[in-house]
């Protein structure tokens, strides 16, 4: 149970992560970047319960990503549209496929075969906007920027889990369900990000993040078995461990990097961003940009496709 005024340290992914670290919201969004709008559409896709979907919709119009609109009358009938904050999301999803098409690469998943107009399947890499290098997590440097601070925690909430296993899913299911066993779980994602502000033993992820203890244990395992976090004893008498992240989970940086760009620019609440993330390969302050892995241009919504379906209808 969290404290009473427990303060958290003011971060923009944290804040993107309480609205999307979720499994059944990442494939709600998945499915939006291809075009679809419809609740039913939305139900026969995800195969979540109609009372599972509306709430993760109405959470999704009520945080701006998604508008409602009516497209019938009689009976009234209502779509869901990605708003300009919800296509804005596009790098996130972006860095979501190139995490797990590195590590899972499947071609019988539709997100690994993203094509770009230059009519490659592409590998989306991210690299900095002023010198046009790809961008790691050893050459970043982050400073206190002017939204720096404390806030309070996301209240807890009630969610479903999936217990579905992953054969037992249609293809059209499946989509990302490697990256969504990370991903798609707000304190499993919000450990992640932690980790890489060096966060390591489990007090610290405790302090950091005002997650009970129990929760914080279960999600420190899970991200161990899955090969994100390697457990490591650092003291004998009691045994205490860190945890650190392996050579998969540093490759997840450029989403938080997206992320963090994503909060900064939409959740900012008028203060400016948390945190200010420099560039030390070239002194400049980070502007990420997402290129194809072949023609090095820049990757946008209305330049890709997913094998047939056009993700720039999203924005029709």
């Amino acid at each position: 149970m969290q404290k009473i005024g427990h303060q958290l340290p003011s971060n923009s992914a944290r804040r993107a992560l309480d609205i999307l670290g979720d499994r059944w919201t990442l494939m709600i969004l998945f499915h939006a970047f291809r075009g679809r709008r419809r609740f039913e559409t939305f139900q026969s896709r995800t195969g979540m319960a109609r009372s599972l979907l509306t709430g993760r919709l109405s959470r999704l119009v009520d945080a701006g990503v998604l508008q409602r609109e009516q497209y019938q009358g009689r009976p009234p009938r209502y779509e869901y549209r990605l708003t300009a904050m919800g296509v804005d999301l596009f790098g996130a999803s972006l860095m979501i496929i190139r995490w797990e098409k590195i590590w899972f690469p499947d071609v019988e998943t539709a997100a690994h075969r993203l094509h770009h107009k230059c009519g490659h399947l592409i590998t989306p890499e991210l690299r900095c906007e002023a010198c046009g290098e790809i961008v790691t997590a050893r050459t970043i440097q982050v400073a206190d920027g002017p939204g720096a601070g404390l806030e309070p925690p996301q209240p807890p909430r009630v969610q479903r889990r999936s217990t579905v296993l992953r054969d037992a899913i249609d293809p059209d299911r499946q989509m990302l369900e490697r990256a969504m066993e990370v991903l798609g779980d707000r304190w499993t994602a919000h450990v992640i990000a932690s980790a890489f502000t060096g966060v390591r033993k489990f007090g610290e992820f405790e302090s950091e993040l005002g997650v009970a203890p129990n929760i914080l244990s279960e999600r420190l395992n899970r991200l161990v078995d899955l090969g994100v976090l390697d457990r490591r004893l650092y003291q004998e008498k009691p045994e205490r461990f860190e945890y650190r992240l392996t050579a998969k989970g540093i490759d997840l940086f450029p989403l938080i990097v997206e992320l963090i760009s994503w909060g900064d620019r939409w959740l900012d609440g008028g203060k400016g961003p948390p945190q200010i993330l420099t560039h030390s390969s070239c002194g400049h302050r980070l502007v990420p940009m997402i290129t194809c892995d072949h023609c090095h241009e820049v990757v946008t919504v209305t330049s890709t496709r997913l094998t047939d379906d056009q993700v720039a209808s999203a924005q029709r």
